[in-house]
């Protein structure tokens, strides 16, 4: 009996880590992003510069170890790493739901959400099982003989980390953030059809004799002066589900004028995202120079929205000998969201977004045929 109850559990558990690994896989950057607000949270902001490495290796592990547990290899080693990455998960997990300071813990990324009370208690039963499984390591042996065990654990190893160098080079396999390839970001900006907005309540706080008290817009003491004014306030009464799905989309010059509108009723625009100007890769730059050079032909605008140090992104500009239309100036967290690559290309046709790609994948010459955009690379995409 003890024996179909452990193969459940390692089929449950082992399954579960894959699949978390694989989902997280799919956008290590995104877990990256989620490991510095807890540092920031933490005042741990030294462990920044790690966090992508962190983020690779903990998926990595998920992988290996969720694989490992199926097909019983070195369990007694493994067992207890599970053990200590599912009390860790847990508590992070507690301390989202419990101090309110993290939104969300991304725990499978941003492809499959569910809310933190949710998660918190998945991973308490998680836990449940892996001691479960920890205690009865012994009797879980491996499947097969140690060649094969170590051969497949190798192979499952060049796939957790090859799927993840994959998805840095180049972009996501699946992109689960707002800004897909066929979204109309005028639309997103948008709140959604038929949403109600937050519904707030002013409070206006008295005080008498050295004691404070709030009171509503009904009761308030207008007419008794011995209640002082002290303060007013906005209470949220309703939480309403009008938030648009894009924010903060907002490009402004380096003056300050912003351009957004501008920009997404172009009949086509070409839009370079740079984070990071110290930190942005270069792969690919002779195919980006020869892209601007054919859209100023075709006079398709080329802006860069920059997010880091203006005379930086300018100098890294200058180094590379890149000569966009403009400069202009875009938020940080939106341009994360916007493109999962340092530098990236968005081609946007009157707000919809065509094409993404990241610096290993830039078109390398554009032509209007028949007043559409082909965009030539490996081969001819028209648009």
């Amino acid at each position: 009996m003890m024996k179909w109850i452990l193969w459940i559990l390692r089929i449950v558990v082992g399954g579960l880590f894959i699949f978390s690994g694989v989902v997280k896989a799919n956008d290590p950057l995104g877990l990256s992003y989620k490991m510095n607000e807890f540092f920031e949270v933490w005042h741990m902001t030294w462990m920044e510069p790690y966090s992508l490495s962190l983020s690779v290796m903990m998926i990595g592990f998920e992988i290996i170890a969720g694989f490992a547990l199926l097909i019983g290899a070195a369990f007694r080693v493994f067992s207890f790493l599970l053990l200590l990455l599912t009390a860790f998960f847990t508590f992070l997990t507690a301390y989202v739901l419990f101090s309110g300071k993290i939104k969300e813990c991304g725990c499978f990324g941003d492809c499959f959400t569910i809310s933190n009370e949710e998660t918190f208690w998945k991973d308490v039963i998680l836990l449940v099982l892996v001691i479960i499984l920890f205690i009865y390591r012994n009797r879980i042996k491996p499947l097969m003989g140690g060649y094969v065990t170590t051969a497949l654990l190798i192979l499952t190893t060049f796939f957790a980390f090859g799927m993840q160098w994959w998805v840095l080079e180049h972009l996501p396999f699946h992109d689960c953030l707002p800004y897909k390839i066929g979204v109309n970001i005028k639309e997103k900006t948008q709140p959604p059809p038929g949403s109600t907005p937050d519904v707030y309540s002013d409070i206006f706080i008295y005080e008498k004799e050295g004691v404070k008290k709030e009171f509503s817009a009904e009761n308030y003491p207008w007419e008794d002066t011995t209640w002082k004014f002290v303060d007013r306030i906005s209470k949220l009464v309703k939480k309403g589900n009008a938030d648009p799905e894009i924010k903060d989309f907002i490009i402004s010059d380096l003056s300050g004028n912003e351009h957004t509108q501008e920009i997404l009723n172009e009949p086509y625009v070409f839009l370079l995202f740079l984070k990071d100007p110290e930190k942005a890769r270069t792969d690919n730059v002779a195919s980006l120079k020869t892209l601007i050079k054919k859209c100023n032909q075709l006079n398709i605008p080329f802006y860069v929205l920059a997010s880091g140090n203006a005379d930086a992104s300018k100098n890294w500009l200058q180094q590379n000998n890149i000569i966009p239309n403009d400069l202009l100036v875009f938020d940080l967290v939106a341009n994360k969201s916007a493109l999962r690559s340092n530098p990236g290309l968005m081609l946007l046709q009157q707000g919809v977004i065509l094409g993404k790609w990241s610096f290993r994948d830039y078109p390398r010459d554009a032509a209007i045929e028949s007043g559409k955009l082909k965009l030539m690379k490996y081969g001819s995409v028209s648009f």
